[in-house]
């Protein structure tokens, strides 16, 4: 069987840039489903007077999640470094599966009164330390696999485009589930079985453990009998200005997504009023999108660089997202064709902007600390962009302010990308250096 310069066969590198990519899919579909459900899991579990409170109350319990993220890539960025990027992958994608499915028993506030949010946010809460750990492992483990001319493509379509891809099966199952439980029927059981679907990401844990080998850069550092890392040692040795580079720089890469992908279902149905019929379909279509931009930036990145490819995607946003959110919510809610085209070209720069970060936090950081690296700054930047769609729903009186206050928002924090990726070196190519220096290094005979 042949094998690449990784050390690994063909088939083995294939299976594991699958199973990464899968994994990335099924842990941010579970996140992706509230999202779909936001205004009924506002109305049952958190109801309150306000239209907007309530969608805040929801985005809250969405940024609550996000807050413990970082202490899940603290926990398992310390494992996946040590003990294995597989067995890391394994433990998280199973964590992330059952506490999803776990929230669609949870009674609602007409049942169980104020149990109901509190069991909910549990869960949430739960959710997000599992879902903190899926960086140290999915794409530590899927860069690690190949060699350096496919990395920049892996990292879109791990970072990006497995969040397309998650997107993507939530909108399908959005609009399966809505047929299958029409009108009130979805507010009874509809949601319900939106998180129940989590459990997917379970069984990929299963295939996960049966046939993934692990990372060949982690088993090589493992045997060069190189210094114990400490998380002390991610700010120490002249990485502390690096540290918050990254995280400046993965803030406003989360700040985009979030207030594009992640807060497009409340832009088309509590602001525009687009027909859920049609919500679907059109988030169907822009997840899609995002995998065709992410897999074009990341290639993009391995030809023009990690830096200049964030840069001039970034620049260009400055203008074209603020502009794109106004056409969605200025046009008719019944022309579904050009909001369609607005919401996919939305999703699509946004999403292409950040498609190489993940492998430039990688290429940021030594193997023996790349798990912990990349998943500390990744949610800990990811953790303030969770925070913004519920800062744009609380700055706004009425549902007809968040179209300008988002605007603003995605000015500003775009805006914050572009100059923290002008601050940042170039990394393409880091792996492969860390890797020469460390054979160099060997005794003659290792």
């Amino acid at each position: 069987m042949s094998t690449t310069n990784t050390g690994l066969s063909r088939r083995a590198m294939l299976y594991a840039s699958f199973a990464s990519v899968a994994g990335w899919a099924f842990d941010l579909f579970d996140l992706f489903i509230l999202l779909y459900v936001a205004g009924t899991v506002g109305d049952l579990i958190f109801p309150v007077a306000s239209p907007t409170l309530s969608l805040a109350a929801v985005y809250a319990s969405f940024a609550v999640s996000v807050l413990l993220r970082p202490a899940g890539a603290a926990i398992f960025g310390a494992i996946a470094d040590r003990s294995g990027r597989k067995r890391t992958m394994v433990i998280v994608l199973a964590g992330v599966g059952t506490s999803t499915a776990a929230m669609g028993a949870v009674p609602t506030y007409a049942v169980a009164g104020i149990a109901a949010p509190l069991l909910f946010l549990a869960l949430r809460l739960v959710q997000g330390v599992f879902v903190g750990g899926v960086v140290a492992a999915t794409h530590t483990l899927g860069t690690e696999s190949v060699g350096q001319r496919w990395r920049g493509l892996m990292s879109g379509l791990i970072g990006s485009g497995g969040a397309g891809i998650g997107a993507a099966l939530a909108s399908g199952v959005f609009i399966v589930v809505s047929e299958v439980f029409p009108g009130e029927q979805f507010d009874v059981w509809g949601w319900r079985v939106m998180f129940f679907t989590g459990l997917g990401a379970a069984l990929i844990s299963f295939l996960v453990l049966r046939g993934v080998e692990e990372s060949p850069l982690w088993r090589a550092q493992r045997t060069s009998r190189g210094p114990k890392t400490r998380f002390v040692d991610l700010v120490r040795n002249g990485r502390g200005g690096l540290f918050v580079l990254n995280l400046v720089l993965v803030s406003g890469a989360g700040s985009q997504y979030y207030l594009t992908s992640g807060f497009l279902p409340t832009l088309l149905g509590e602001v525009s009023g687009v027909a859920q019929s049609a919500q679907g379909v059109i988030l169907l279509v822009s997840s899609l999108g995002v995998v065709v931009a992410a897999i074009t930036a990341g290639e993009l990145s391995e030809h023009f660089g990690r830096r200049r490819t964030m840069l001039v995607i970034g620049a260009f946003n400055l203008v074209a997202l603020p502009s794109l959110v106004w056409l969605i919510t200025s046009t008719d809610p019944t022309n579904t064709a050009l909001i369609m085209f607005s919401a996919s070209a939305l999703a699509f720069f946004a999403n292409a902007a950040y498609a190489p970060v993940l492998v430039f936090l990688n290429e940021r950081y030594p193997t023996a600390l790349r798990g912990r690296g990349t998943a500390i700054c990744w949610n800990l930047g990811f953790m303030v962009g969770g925070l913004m769609p519920s800062l744009v729903n609380l700055a706004s009186p009425e549902l007809a302010d968040v179209p300008g206050r988002l605007m603003v928002s995605l000015f500003a924090v775009v805006l914050v990308f572009v100059v923290a990726g002008a601050l940042s070196p170039e990394t393409r190519g880091a792996m492969d250096v860390e890797e020469t220096d460390r054979r160099a290094a060997q005794p003659v005979g290792d």
